[in-house]
């Protein structure tokens, strides 16, 4: 009993301790990003590149995401309104909920399964074929050369992305609600004006912000310390390993991002 106690206790000493040092190895790994980040030279074509990887090639799943949720809104929104008489607010809850919450939310979990996963998966394939010490072999600072142009590529499509998403959805919203359920156009669209403020554009904005940087900061160190990961290791299987553990921990903490920004700014 005491043995199986004491074993306990070491299980949470062990599982603690690993999860300090993950989320210090990860702080740092930041710090040092966006110090490569800010520090000159700036080279313009691997941003870009990250733009069209990150941004681009997102755009297809960002506009279906956005489409289906916005329709499912306005039939979920609409049946539930309507036991209230009150389906002229239906505009109001579609903008409210896909600018505030849906939008940035589902924008960061589309871009993590799409581009977080590759990311993650191409840094640790050059951890493991020792690409990035040969790197630092050579002088060059592999933050600088690998990270800064992914971490200002997701800030600049994540808040873009979620923007599609959000005109998307809206016009989802509205080709099932006005077409098909028969809510009056101009009720619709009058709502969302009314409801809809800068306070809102300004929570999406800073969540889609936030999601950037917890995406490349998971996604990115993971891969790049593949090795001391408790999911990785060495070979193929350890990368795919370490992915899948990127994709959910990044997941995750965009879930508990968004709980926590929002109570922040209420």
């Amino acid at each position: 009993m005491v043995v199986n106690c004491l074993r306990g206790f070491e299980f949470l000493g062990d599982w603690a301790l690993y999860y300090f040092n993950l989320t210090g190895r990860m702080g740092l790994f930041m710090l040092r990003a966006v110090i490569a980040t800010i520090v000159p030279p700036y080279k313009w074509e691997p941003l870009v590149n990250q733009i069209h990887f990150i941004g681009a090639k997102s755009l297809f799943v960002i506009i279906f995401t956005g489409a289906f949720t916005g329709m499912v809104l306005g039939l979920q929104g609409y049946y539930s309104l309507s036991q209230f008489g009150s389906e002229s607010a239906l505009g109001s809850a579609i903008g409210l909920s896909l600018v505030r919450e849906l939008g940035p939310v589902l924008t960061a979990l589309m871009v993590t399964g799409r581009a977080g996963s590759a990311i993650c998966a191409e840094i640790g394939i050059m951890r493991n074929t020792e690409q990035i010490d040969a790197l630092e072999c050579m002088a060059i600072d592999p933050f600088k050369f690998l990270i800064a142009p992914k971490l200002v590529a997701a800030i600049i499509s994540l808040p873009i992305l979620a923007a599609f998403f959000n005109v998307v959805g809206i016009l989802g919203g509205y080709l099932i609600a006005v077409p098909v359920l028969g809510v009056n156009e101009g009720a619709y669209f009058q709502g969302m004006y009314q409801s809809v403020i800068w306070d809102d554009l300004y929570m999406g904005l800073v969540k889609s912000l936030a999601f950037a940087i917890i995406i490349i900061g998971i996604c990115a160190s993971k891969g790049f310390y593949v090795h001391l990961d408790r999911a990785g290791g060495f070979g193929a299987e350890g990368v795919s390993r370490v992915t899948t553990s990127a994709v959910v921990f990044s997941s995750v903490a965009i879930l508990v991002g968004d709980y926590l920004i929002t109570a922040i700014l209420l």
